[in-house]
């Protein structure tokens, strides 16, 4: 089973959001690392970006897949995880200790269309 942290926000297509003020930290999931396999690279997007809620924001690729990471979020990106550039298997490694991109959040009451860990946890188990 793959491992779920309490406190964060996740997406339908396993990215996960940390809030810190308004900005939010999005990485993906330990299930989405997991069903991508190992991951090769990483392109984190650009710092600066205007995003729309469901915009690709970073390309992963892995052994397996190339796969788009979506942005849970609208705003501007205020930072990417550029060490990953160079590091990719890090996601592999701490999913969730290794954001890909922060944004700077334009309406916080997206959040509200998120699920929780429990939720979450509960559509991983009905995708199997």
């Amino acid at each position: 089973m793959s491992k779920v942290l309490e406190g964060l926000y996740y997406s339908n297509e396993h990215e996960w959001v940390r809030l810190e003020g308004d900005v939010g930290y999005i990485g993906i999931s330990d299930h989405a690392q997991e069903a991508l396999g190992d991951i090769v690279y990483v392109d984190p997007g650009a710092e600066g970006a205007v995003l729309a809620k469901g915009d690709t924001a970073a390309v992963l690729e892995s052994v397996k897949a190339a796969s788009d990471v979506y942005t849970p979020v609208s705003g501007t990106v205020t930072a990417v995880n550029s060490e990953l550039i160079n590091a990719p298997e890090r996601i592999n490694q701490d999913a969730y200790g290794n954001y890909i991109f922060a944004v700077k959040l334009s309406d916080l009451s997206e959040l509200s269309g998120l699920m929780d860990a429990s939720a979450y946890e509960a559509f991983c188990q009905g995708e199997h």
